[in-house]
Formats: C-alpha cells, sequence, structure tokens
C-alpha cells in the first residue's frame, strides 16, 4: 500500500427509492493507509425535495442546499479535477457507486469519475471476521472501537470515521495478514469469501467451525453443497474447504486489559489462543461494557415509550376508531368478493371471522392501555441503580452455557426474559429482586435451578467473550436506531418545549380524522355494493 494512491468518498443522498440525488459529497485523497492533503466537500443542489425520512438523518433540507450548494454538474467537474484518474473507494460501493454516482453521472450526462478500487465494508467484514459480526455498520464500529464522533451520517463525517478506521483497526491486521501491496488489497476483497459466522436460518449465529462437533450443522453444510442452486453450492463448498484446511480457531480481534478496565490498545493485537487469565478479563470488560450500553439504552427507551404512552392516552380513541374502520373495510372487500365467487355460506364465515379479530382487535387495545399505564420515565436516580443492576445481571447473559441441558436452558431463557421485561419496563423492584437473589428469584418461579459459575474452560470462555461482544453490537446497533427514530427525535424536541406536545396531539389528531373520513366513506360504499346485491343491511357495522 506505501505510495498507493487513491480516493476514498461517502455521500449523502435523499434516500434509498430511485431515482436518487445526492445532496453532498466528501472524498479523501489517500496514499498508502493514510489521508494526504485536504479533504474535498460540496453540496449538491439539485432542485429536488428531500424526504423527511432522510432529512432526519443527515439534517440536509431543500432549504439549505438552495442556499449552500452547488449545481451538480459543477460539483462533479470539481470532484473530476481532485480525484482525475484515482482508484476510488466508498465504504458501500454497492450503494455510493453502483446505485448513486454512477447512475446520476449517466442521468446528467457526466462522463466517468475516477477508477475501479474496492468497497471498505466488505475489506473491514473480512478482517474483523468472526467478531465482531453483523453486517459492519460504519457507525456501530466507530462505537464499538472507541474512534472519536466525526460527525456521523455526514458525508465528510463519515469519510474521516473511515480513515479513521483504516488506521487504527484495519491496516494492522491486514499487515499481520500480509497484505502489504494494493494489488494484494483489491484481490483480497474481491476473492470469494463468507462470514464464519451463520447470519440466517436455523444455525443463525453459530461458527461454521463448530460443523467439527455439530452433527446437525455438519449435514446442512453437506446438504448446502450439493444443491442445486449455484450459488448456495458454491457456499456449501467453500465452507467445507475451510473446514479442511483450519487447524485452529481463528483469530479474532481482542481488547486489552489494563487494571480490570477495557481499553483499545495503540495497536491492535491478534490473539489465536489466549489464555485463561486474559480471557476472563476479556470477559469481566466485555460483561461491564454490555452493562453500560443495556443501561443507556433502557434510559432513552423508557423515555421515548413514557412520550408514547402520553400520545396514546391523547389518542387513544381516535386510533381505535380508525382501526375499527379499517378492520371494517377490510372485511367487506372479502364479503363482497366470497358473495359473488362463493355464495352466502362462505360469506357467512367472513362475518364469523371478523367478530373474531374485532374481538381481539379490541383486547389488544385494552392490554396495550395496560402496558402503557406502567411506562414512566426513569429519574437520574432510579437511571444509575439500573445501571448497577445491570452490571451485575449481565452476568446472567451465558448464550450456549446450557445448550446440553434442555431444562436448564429453558430457565435461563424464562430468566433472561423476565430481565428484559423487567428491563424495558423500568421495573426495578423485579430487577432488585433478581439481583439480589437470583437463586431464589428462581425457585419462586418453580423453574429447575442455574449454576452461574464461570465455566473454566478456554473454548468456553472464548465463546461466552464471543457472544458477550455480539451482544455489545447488537445493543449498539438498537441505540443507534432507537436515536435516529422520528419518536426519540419527538421527544427530544418536547424535552426541550413541553408545550409542544398539545400542537403535536392536534396535528396527529387532524391526520388520523382524514384517514377515518376516507374509510368511512370506502366502508360506506362497500356496505352500498353489499345491500344492493343481498337486500339486507351490510354486516361488519361501520363505526
Amino acid at each position: 500500500m506505501h505510495g498507493t494512491n487513491w480516493i476514498l468518498l461517502d455521500s449523502e443522498t435523499t434516500g434509498f427509492a430511485a431515482p436518487i440525488f445526492v445532496v453532498e459529497l466528501a472524498a479523501q485523497k489517500m496514499c498508502g493507509w493514510e489521508p494526504m492533503g485536504e479533504p474535498f466537500r460540496k453540496l449538491l443542489n439539485q432542485n429536488h425535495d428531500i424526504p423527511p425520512e432522510a432529512s432526519r438523518v443527515h439534517g440536509y433540507t431543500r432549504e439549505i442546499l438552495e442556499r449552500d450548494g452547488e449545481p451538480a454538474v459543477e460539483v462533479y467537474e470539481a470532484l473530476r479535477n481532485y480525484a482525475g484518474v484515482l482508484p476510488l473507494v466508498s465504504y458501500n460501493t454497492g450503494y455510493d457507486l453502483e446505485r448513486v454516482l454512477r447512475p446520476e453521472w449517466a442521468r446528467l450526462g457526466v462522463p466517468p469519475i475516477g477508477s475501479a478500487g474496492f468497497c471498505a465494508m466488505r475489506l473491514a467484514q473480512r478482517l474483523l471476521d468472526p467478531v465482531p459480526a453483523g453486517n459492519c455498520k460504519l457507525q456501530t464500529l466507530r462505537q464499538y472501537y472507541h474512534m472519536p464522533e466525526r460527525g456521523a451520517h455526514t458525508a465528510l463525517g463519515d469519510v474521516f470515521t473511515v480513515a479513521d478506521l483504516f488506521a487504527t483497526v484495519l491496516r494492522p491486521i491486514a499487515q499481520q495478514r500480509g497484505l502489504e501491496t494494493w494489488e494484494q488489497l483489491v484481490a483480497y476483497v474481491t476473492e470469494e469469501w463468507y462470514p464464519t459466522r451463520i447470519t440466517f436460518g436455523q444455525h443463525k449465529g453459530k461458527s461454521i467451525m463448530e460443523a467439527r462437533t455439530d452433527g446437525g450443522l455438519r449435514r446442512w453444510l453437506d446438504d448446502l453443497a450439493l444443491s442445486s442452486n449455484t450459488r448456495n453450492s458454491r457456499m456449501g463448498r467453500w465452507y467445507l474447504r475451510r473446514l479442511e484446511e483450519t487447524t485452529e480457531s481463528s483469530p479474532f480481534v481482542a481488547w486489552e486489559c489494563a487494571n480490570g478496565a477495557a481499553v483499545l490498545s495503540k495497536d491492535l493485537v491478534l490473539y489465536v489462543n489466549p489464555e485463561l487469565q486474559r480471557l476472563r478479563a476479556l470477559v469481566d470488560a466485555a460483561r461491564a461494557r454490555l452493562a453500560e450500553l443495556e443501561a443507556g439504552f433502557t434510559v432513552d427507551k423508557a423515555k421515548v415509550d413514557a412520550l408514547k404512552s402520553r400520545l396514546f392516552e391523547r389518542l387513544r380513541e381516535h386510533f381505535l376508531r380508525r382501526d375499527r374502520l379499517r378492520l371494517v373495510v377490510s372485511y367487506r372487500r372479502k364479503y363482497l368478493e366470497s358473495l359473488v365467487r362463493q355464495g352466502e355460506e362462505d360469506s357467512a364465515k367472513i362475518e364469523r371471522d371478523y367478530r373474531q379479530e374485532n374481538a381481539k382487535n379490541e383486547q389488544e387495545y385494552a392490554n396495550t392501555a395496560a402496558a402503557m399505564e406502567i411506562k414512566t420515565e426513569l429519574s437520574a436516580e432510579e437511571a444509575a441503580e439500573l445501571g448497577k443492576l445491570w452490571r451485575k445481571l449481565v452476568k446472567l447473559f451465558h448464550p450456549d452455557r446450557f445448550a446440553h441441558e434442555p431444562e436448564k436452558l429453558e430457565t435461563y431463557h424464562k430468566l433472561t426474559a423476565a430481565i428484559n421485561n423487567a428491563k424495558d419496563n423500568g421495573d426495578l423492584d423485579t430487577l432488585r429482586q433478581i439481583a439480589n437473589d437470583p437463586h431464589g428469584y428462581i425457585l419462586r418461579q418453580g423453574w429447575a435451578s442455574l449454576d452461574f459459575r464461570d465455566e473454566e474452560q478456554v473454548s468456553r470462555l472464548r465463546k461466552l467473550w464471543e457472544s458477550l461482544e455480539m451482544e455489545i453490537l447488537s445493543v449498539l446497533e438498537a441505540t443507534n436506531q432507537l436515536h435516529e427514530s422520528p419518536e426519540f427525535e419527538l421527544h427530544e424536541l418536547i424535552a426541550k418545549k413541553p408545550e409542544m406536545l398539545d400542537s403535536v396531539v392536534v396535528k396527529q389528531t387532524g391526520q388520523i380524522e382524514a384517514e377515518i373520513t376516507a374509510l368511512k366513506g370506502e366502508a360506506d360504499q362497500l356496505g352500498k355494493e353489499i345491500e344492493e346485491l343481498t337486500g339486507d343491511a351490510p354486516p361488519m357495522a361501520a363505526i
């Protein structure tokens, strides 16, 4: 890589639905693994509306772009002057280049810019396999590896974050694997490869290495290799070759532990067979971090749930009327179709189904109302206590520990479900009971007892550590999704201006009532059609 020049780029757009328009474009010249010179960054004014869901992510509106943006053709000419014919690398090449930039250049009549590079996300997925697994979302990795915040979901911020990822995480691993030149790196990214950990189906979450002892997984891989589907058979054969070629567990990225706290070392160290003492430290550090993340997520989710509860309380009757009418319209359509095609006997069955579905719908509303009543926003003191409880309760998250003891595995699932339900509802009393006496809590429920002592075997500890890291990634992604949701954005706005709640209720009431009016009209029209055919008043009475 030393001495090779290339371009790292990223774009922010109007969303995923074609046609896609670029609203921000950023790039950074790279020399080997290091940034070189000043970055490139432009806003584009394409005289196009920005969907609210896209604007919520990157913050750009049509008004901002009309004020600060430049014509798209001029921006791309400036990019050509900056990039020349250098290879283009994006964190998601399939999106940035194939779905966004190249179609836009064709639409605008702009000649192609730069040359083919590689996908940085695929490089990350390969180098970091099997830990972390998943889709390797950029902001999740940034948080996972404690890299600086560079402006999430801005093109320039994401370019800087990818550069940080290259320098801090990917470069040491690539060099350890002998990937020294640009050509080697490109070949590594483009060659056939599949994740070590299965990401789908009945074996989701398992490492293919477990096929050496897991007969069901091995049979599935054998069947996959013999599949008549070319893609599936290639995958199966690749996994079987991997099993034959690999003599020990794949290396994974580990954390240095100092004084019991998890920190990222200056140079990442790769461990193939960690010692027991180091694995215990890694497990303890992962548990502590997971507890902090879970506590933070729970506090934020409780705030959103509390706001949703207030809105539901004030809008409940409107929601209920709307959903009743939706049901009426749906079943009157079915009733009409059945009446014409199958006759009155089958139509009578549809009417009975409607009554059952309506009763179910009414009960769900009652249950939701009851559940919403217990949704409360945690105080600062309660949030702090919840964090402390999670540091203790996270020790119960031992995936696969009881895999070969079905009765104990069932207890584990019941216990973690009770913990999660209490966490989601802000039920500190239940969390206190479990934290203070988990065995007593289990016995009071009549469940089989569990042994919470740590397993000393290296393989068990490694599996436990990897499982905790998977959970950390999962919580990071869930937290990011929550923070990017319109519900959290609304909570943040109302927290700053509580009087906005009334205007939100008025606006949502108007939207629901407009939908109710349209549904009522459709229900009445369907009712007239039924009455013309049968001579009787239509079933499924409109509200």
